[in-house]
């Protein structure tokens, strides 16, 4: 990739940004507007590290000059060391520069429906499930987002068969997006009385929420039947027909929402379900490779399609996508994740750089 024909391009670009926001009636269109918005806070990013690296080759060039042309001894030495400094700036500055080159997924500004269900290992599955949860709930509680219980079936032992939330707050799935996939734990479970070690997965699958003008469900596309609340939830939801299930027609994708006691706030609650999954499909359409990563990651479950492991006698989490490990698990679980999801981010970054993706953000 030649660095400074992409930045040039994107300075070019950049101008015709500034202009178009000066125009009054980009407001009309709030699609257009935000896009646009968008795109000019990417640009101007791209603009400065620019600045910054014409500023390290002109440096080295004029380090070089002074080198050969000048006769003072203290004056070269000087310009030598200058010139090591710029020398060794630069790479890390071009590295920087190709991960900024990776424009945006507009996707990532989205909040999620993250949902999550126990796999193979029983009630410690179960267990980890909650325990996977937990952890996301203080991920997102250090990140200022809002997190809301959606459905969930809980176990006897106090795990989770399946919880679905929803997270808003800013970034979300920016942040989240390749957790999807199986996470397998190793630890000896609290029932276990000889000390043996167990081997348990969990699935997470982690969903942009889609807005109502992004997805249209058409009324004939989806069945509605309510029913009797099953399960815990106390006199009033398992003695009226407040739970709702929403069967959408032509894809077969079926929601059952019964936490809430109003048959109103639960049909709610499954048409945002059902929206996002909808919005889902959609966006795997358009885009094959993200839709065979989540196929692969997800799978059926199994102990062998893990993405991550989290090794409770070793103290640490291992993610197998990037050969990544880091120690401390209590804390990894208490929501100190951002190491592995940095790490995640730049291989990701990495990934499309090296399928040569050099797209701007533009409609």
């Amino acid at each position: 990739m030649d660095l400074l024909k992409k930045l040039e391009e994107c300075e070019a670009r950049y101008k015709v940004v500034q202009e178009m926001i000066l125009d009054p009636g980009l407001v009309k269109d709030q699609k257009k507007y935000k896009d646009t918005m968008r795109e000019n806070g990417y640009l101007s990013e791209l603009s400065e590290l620019y600045a910054e690296y014409k500023k390290v080759l002109q440096g080295i060039q004029d380090a070089k000059e002074m080198i050969t042309a000048e006769d003072d001894v203290e004056m070269k030495e000087m310009a030598r060391e200058e010139l090591k400094e710029l020398e060794e700036q630069q790479p890390k500055l071009e590295e920087t520069i190709k991960l900024k080159l990776v424009p945006p997924d507009p996707l990532d500004e989205k909040n999620i429906i993250l949902e999550i269900r126990s796999a193979a290992g029983g009630d410690e599955a179960s267990l980890f499930a909650r325990d996977l949860w937990e952890m996301y709930c203080h991920l997102a509680e250090n990140r200022g987002w809002k997190c809301e219980i959606m459905e969930q079936q809980e176990t006897e032992v106090g795990g989770f068969n399946k919880i679905v939330t929803s997270m808003s707050g800013k970034f979300v799935y920016g942040t989240l997006r390749w957790e999807s996939g199986v996470h397998r734990v190793q630890r000896v479970p609290a029932t276990e009385s000889q000390g043996r070690l167990q081997t348990s997965t969990v699935t997470v699958a982690v969903l942009p929420e889609a807005e109502e003008t992004e997805i249209e469900i058409k009324p004939g596309d989806v069945r509605i039947d309510v029913m009797r609340a099953g399960g815990p939830g106390g006199q009033c939801v398992n003695t009226t027909d407040s739970a709702v299930r929403l069967t959408h027609i032509p894809t077969g994708l079926v929601v059952i929402q019964q936490d809430e006691k109003s048959q109103i706030k639960n049909k709610e609650k499954a048409f945002r379900v059902l929206r996002a999954r909808l919005f889902d499909l959609e966006e795997s359409k358009k885009q094959a490779e993200r839709a065979n990563a989540r196929s692969s990651m997800v799978g059926s479950g199994a102990r062998s399609e893990k993405i991550r492991t989290y090794n409770y006698p070793q103290d640490r989490v291992t993610d197998h996508r990037i050969n990544y490990s880091q120690h401390n698990l209590p804390g990894f679980m208490a929501g100190q994740m951002d190491d592995m999801l940095d790490a995640l981010n730049v291989y990701a970054k990495e990934e499309q750089l090296a399928a040569d993706v050099t797209g701007l953000v533009t409609e």
